[in-house]
């Protein structure tokens, strides 16, 4: 078993305390990291009422973000099925036996 690490990561003007796998550290980091600046910059750009507020729409941005690509990735998987298909059977009209 790895040890474990234990680290505290800053976000919203809050210390959280995490003992996590070494491999999980960076981006943890980065991910903490990206919810405060884009805390700081709904802050800047709107009115908001409190951190729970801002902590809202970080989440909904990326959240909305990771279904988005889910969304995006299925589109391009039909449209290389259907491609495939296509040279599948144009491939196949070829073909004589």
């Amino acid at each position: 078993m790895a040890d474990k690490l234990k680290i505290k990561l800053s976000i919203a003007d809050r210390v959280y305390p995490l003992t996590i796998d070494p491999s999980q550290e960076e981006g943890l980091r980065k991910a903490a990291k990206n919810i405060e600046q884009l805390a700081k910059k709904f802050e800047q750009n709107y009115a908001v009422r409190d951190k729970q507020d801002v902590l809202a729409m970080c989440a909904l941005q990326f959240a909305s973000k990771i279904e988005q690509k889910g969304i995006d990735s299925t589109e391009n998987t039909k449209e290389v099925e259907e491609r495939l298909k296509a040279l599948d059977h144009l491939v196949n009209s070829k073909i004589t036996i």
